[in-house]
């Protein structure tokens, strides 16, 4: 289990010549102490643990950023990853303006997107119909001339997968220095071990302890079947660990507002075939379909590579994760597509759950651990601003952390990354609902309102879920959904048939006014200060 304890002058709790102590649960640290600290003297001793100023945790995109900006600014850091290898599941892929201006500064990663998304025709447009090869029941194209003229912007947003830009971003560290290592190819030992410039894959901050000169983590690994644990100093340690940060954890920090909004299964598989029929019929990002066998959301990640990711939502305890086998997911994509492409491959699937959070505080332990990214902050995917204010969560810490280092301003500017950054976290929250609420007009408006169906389901769950076996409550729930989505069929939704006219008019009404899922927010992504 993760653990945290103070241990200042051996002490766990104490109070020196009136100086203030920070005491956030167990987190302990005189305020007069300087960040960027070394550990010259403890160095002598036999034993001591390798020091670095900074000490970041997690190597997805905002880990990765932090530590190229850090490096540049000349401060030493290394990155910490439970993972043993790189996720290749597909998680975020809109970049935003503001987002592709920092990386213009990259040493040209920008560019090098703009050079490897797929071409923007294929991605400009949301699709909504009754199968990808069924009626389109409406489509939105999100890209306006200006985009291309670069009226607000230098640079214009793209999509690009995020296992595709961790992959260059590694490429521009190892221009920089940095190597990626396995815990069996640095050993168990850490004495004498250089850290700096390096990621270390396979280790999990499993604890933190606060001392006079900053923080030693604790970082565990298997080492040949056996769990051990690698001790690290650092004056600075910044948590970049994702929405179930285990830093944040740690350091007592609390989330703020909605949690579990919906629960859905994301299924990563390719198909050529299906890439190139779309790419030709009906190019798109997304596609939301809306049938009377399936619902889903079909993210196009790379339609002339054929990558895709389905996300399907589902409703625990009836209806499970383990449910969600390859074959019950190949079945669900054929009923999306409409017909059976030969070449589907499942890859990968993962449930997620989606929340609408906003760490309480940034910064803690007297400004020795700070969050960043979604350790800080948890959106709906609704306008696609997780990563992109994570990043530039990291561009805004680093150039102060960068100052602070040089003496050019005192460590009061830590607190400005809070003021500074969350008050943008709250509004993309809010942002980020209010999007997701547009996108859940849709299929509201063609008879599946999905208050509705947690209304349902929240009755399965009170009335039903001590009475009877959990596979009745699921064919109950998956009998009451089928009836439910009896109203997407042919017969209903046609210009003929008086309430299905009258939804796709409604529905033509909400697409023409904006009133859908937005991808585009250059008001927001740019107008924060």
């Amino acid at each position: 289990m993760p653990s945290i304890a103070g241990a200042v002058g051996g002490r766990l709790f104490w109070v020196h010549r009136g100086v203030t102590w920070c005491r956030p649960r167990r987190c302990l640290l005189p305020l007069q102490l300087p960040l960027f600290s070394s550990l010259a003297a403890a160095a002598g001793g036999g034993g001591a643990p390798p020091h670095l100023p900074v000490v970041i945790v997690g190597a997805g995109p905002v880990g990765l950023v932090l530590s190229f900006l850090l490096t540049k600014f000349g401060i030493k850091c290394a990155v910490l990853d439970k993972n043993v290898e790189f996720t290749r599941h597909p998680r975020a892929h809109f970049i935003n303006n503001r987002t592709m201006e920092i990386f213009r500064k990259l040493d040209g990663l920008a560019g090098d997107i703009e050079n490897s998304q797929p071409p923007v025709d294929l991605w400009r447009k949301f699709v909504y119909c009754t199968s990808l090869s069924g009626s389109i029941l409406g489509s939105v194209d999100h890209m306006k001339q200006e985009d291309f003229d670069k009226v607000i912007s230098p640079i214009s947003v793209a999509h690009f997968s995020q296992h595709k830009l961790v992959d260059l971003l590694l490429k521009k560290l190892e221009g920089i220095g940095f190597q990626t290592y396995l815990p069996d190819e640095i050993g168990s030992s850490t004495q004498d071990l250089v850290l700096e410039n390096k990621i270390l894959m396979g280790h999990e901050c499993s604890s933190i302890q606060l001392t006079d000169d900053g923080i030693l983590v604790g970082a565990s690994f298997n080492n040949a079947g056996r769990m051990q644990e690698r001790k690290i100093h650092c004056g600075l340690l910044l948590g970049a660990d994702g929405a179930r940060s285990t830093v944040r954890e740690l350091a007592g920090i609390n989330m703020k507002g909605q949690k579990d909004l919906q629960k859905l299964v994301s299924v990563h598989f390719l198909s050529r075939d299906l890439g190139k029929y779309l790419s030709r019929e009906r190019p798109g990002m997304l596609f939301f379909i809306f049938n009377p066998d399936a619902v889903g959301v079909l993210v196009a990640h790379d339609l002339e590579h054929g990558e895709f990711v389905l996300q399907i939502p589902f409703y625990p305890p009836q209806q499970m994760f383990e449910d969600f086998s390859t074959k019950v997911c190949e079945e669900i994509i054929v009923k999306l597509v409409g017909w059976e492409p030969t070449d589907v491959q499942v890859l990968d699937i993962k449930p997620w759950a989606m929340h609408a959070e906003v760490a309480e505080k940034y910064i803690g332990c007297n400004n020795r651990i700070i969050l960043v990214g979604d350790a800080a902050h948890r959106f709906p995917p609704a306008g696609g601003f997780g990563m992109n204010t994570g990043v530039q969560d990291a561009h805004n810490l680093a150039w102060k952390l960068c100052l602070l280092q040089n003496g050019v301003a005192s460590t009061s500017i830590i607190q400005t990354y809070e003021s500074e950054r969350q008050p943008v976290a709250h509004f993309n929250t809010e942002l980020s609902v209010e999007n997701f609420k547009a996108a859940m007009s849709i299929p509201a408006t063609l008879g599946l309102d999905p208050t509705v169906a947690n209304s349902v389901h929240q009755v399965i769950n009170s009335s039903l879920g001590s009475i009877i076996p959990r596979n009745l409550q699921k064919t109950l729930l998956e009998g009451l959904f089928s009836i439910g989505r009896a109203q997407l069929s042919d017969y209903v939704l046609n210009e003929k048939n008086p309430l299905g006219s009258s939804r796709l008019a409604r529905l033509k009404s909400i697409l023409d006014e904006g009133k859908s899922l937005q991808l585009q927010f250059p008001a927001e992504d740019l107008g924060f200060r």
